[in-house]
């Protein structure tokens, strides 16, 4: 039979444990380069830009600082979705909802 009771109380778990793996991942800092390291971009585990490093000698070409920061923007934002998806199939117990 089932137990709506046992249903919302582990719903209710499974809540909690997803505050505490988001205050968690505000500790985590995750740092992506492009150009040989001419550009950093850093952002924590809840997808917040942290710093964003610029070397002097990009200043003069705007074009290839646009396509470095755009190529380490999105290398940093794979790297905390693929965190944020290892820790939702870590609370789900291993089971992946993702699919991949």
């Amino acid at each position: 039979m089932f137990d709506m009771g046992k249903m919302t109380e582990m719903m209710s778990q499974m809540q909690e444990k997803a505050k505490e793996i988001e205050e968690q991942s505000k500790q985590v800092s995750f740092t992506a380069n492009a150009g040989g390291g001419l550009v950093s971009v850093s952002m924590n585990g809840a997808g917040e830009l942290l710093d964003v490093t610029i070397d002097d000698t990009l200043l003069s070409d705007k074009a290839y600082l646009q396509i470095l920061l755009i190529s380490a923007v999105n290398d940093v934002t794979k790297m905390v979705e693929d965190n944020k998806k290892s820790q939702a199939m870590g609370m789900m117990g291993g089971m992946n909802p993702f699919g991949s």
